[in-house]
């Protein structure tokens, strides 16, 4: 019986020091924030909406799993990104704008990557869900997360970069009876990019293909909306630096078709031709800075049968202000500020004209104290359904007043201060006692990088 157990032991020692072992690095990076905002009111109309005050918070946790070199497991989830003690989000299958899970899994956990990456002799390889919505500078980001595989290599001070992304599946699969076949948005993108020392330009180039309404129409009849949207986007930018100025500046242009496939539908094509740019510059002088952007977005012309607005727009990661086009905190946290006739700020800027000009100092080197003055119209006035007249085109001014300061190299807390004064653009059409109101918001933020 002994040399029974000793012949088992000897194998397994055997096994044991014959099996490759299997190590992995890991690495870990991320961000915490904790804030607490107050609206003076919820709504752009006079006398309509309560004001809000609340805390929140989100933790934002990257794993990089090194499985050997070259080799990496990217993972990253956001965690407990909700409102202190208020109640549960409702659950649901429609995912948030920004992430791979719905706003109620964010409250409590929702992974948004999860992909590979592979650096090989002949480029670097992706594969699986990452980040998308992201190019050139700033200024009309969107990001979320998406299905992608990605390429790029550099020659060079050249960077080549090509892209598929799966921006929406509806094929029949287990877990989706579909009726259509072909019913995806997909979108297949290149980018090339030079860069220098102070600096970098790009182009990026990408086209959609959009199918989701392809099938909400009747083929025989053509009644409903059934369409394919085809288009591409083009992209330059450029971010440099010329002594203390810092300069950025980028381009979209949409140009493609919305193309009526049934013979009853006796609607034509629609042709889509839509504009965005931005110019921003910043010059620092160590204590003190100045600066100043200007944006565009071009909106839908009443009298035109083109799509001119609603394909691109200022985007939800661009926020130049507290209240006005802000997205991140205001748009994604309180939600729309609405006006009369439908008009509404949902934190992304569309159909409009930006001027913004700002100036700060840093008294010490912890502290930087910034005052900004902006001022948006609409570039496009709404034709209204009835026979009253646009008001105006002027969306307001505001003024921003915020302070930063660096309590530890990774730890920081800010306090902001906002006014709106809302345009008329707001109050719609002329019909009586459609009045707007003016807002102020407060916002204080403690975050943590690691």
């Amino acid at each position: 019986m002994k040399r029974f157990w000793l012949f088992l032991l000897s194998l397994g020692l055997i096994a044991a020091f014959s099996t490759q072992a299997m190590a992995v690095d890991l690495k870990f990076s991320g961000e915490f924030y904790a804030a607490g905002m107050y609206l003076d009111k919820t709504d752009l109309r006079k006398d309509y909406g309560p004001g809000t005050a609340f805390y929140y918070q989100r933790l934002r946790v990257k794993t990089d799993f090194i499985v050997a070199p070259g080799l990496t497991l990217i993972t990253r989830f956001d965690a407990m990104e909700r409102a202190w003690g208020a109640a549960r989000t409702a659950t649901g299958t429609a995912l948030a704008a920004d992430s791979s899970g719905t706003i109620a899994e964010n409250e409590n956990i929702a992974f948004d990557w999860a992909y590979i990456e592979y650096k090989s002799p002949i480029g670097i390889f992706s594969a699986g869900y990452m980040n998308d919505g992201s190019t050139g500078t700033i200024f009309g980001n969107s990001y979320s997360p998406k299905g992608r595989i990605k390429y790029s290599n550099s020659f060079g001070p050249v960077a080549l970069n090509l892209a598929y992304t799966k921006e929406k599946e509806a094929s029949y699969m287990a877990t989706h009876a579909a009726t259509v076949a072909d019913n995806d948005n997909d979108k297949y993108g290149i980018e090339g990019v030079f860069s220098w020392q102070t600096g970098k330009a790009g182009v990026n180039v990408n086209y959609y293909r959009q199918a989701t309404n392809r099938a909400a129409a009747n083929p025989a009849t053509g009644l409903g909306n059934s369409y394919t949207r085809n288009y591409f986007l083009f992209t330059p930018y450029v971010i440099t630096k010329f002594g203390p100025v810092a300069l950025q500046g980028e381009f979209n242009y949409a140009a493609g078709k919305d193309n009526f496939e049934f013979a009853a539908d006796a609607r034509e094509d629609r042709e889509i031709r839509s504009i965005s740019g931005w110019v921003d510059a910043t010059a620092d002088f160590q204590n003190v800075y100045v600066g100043g952007s200007v944006a565009y977005v071009s909106g839908d012309d009443p009298d035109s049968s083109r799509i001119e607005g609603g394909i691109i727009n200022g985007g939800r990661d661009w926020n130049p202000c507290l209240i006005m086009f802000n997205y991140y905190d205001r748009g994604k946290w309180i939600g729309d500020l609405n006006g009369w006739n439908g008009t509404t700020d949902n934190g992304t800027m569309t159909n409009a004209w930006f001027f913004q000009l700002r100036g700060g100092f840093r008294p010490i080197d912890k502290l930087d104290i910034m005052v900004s003055v902006s001022y948006a119209r609409a570039e496009k006035t709404l034709k209204p359904a009835n026979t009253y007249t646009w008001e105006d085109r002027n969306y307001g001014w505001e003024v921003d007043l915020v302070g930063t300061y660096k309590i530890t190299n990774n730890l920081s807390y800010m306090l902001g201060a906002g006014y709106l004064f809302t345009g008329d653009w707001y109050s719609g059409t002329t019909a009586t006692g459609q009045d707007v109101q003016n807002n102020l918001m407060v916002i204080n933020k403690l975050s943590l990088t690691f």
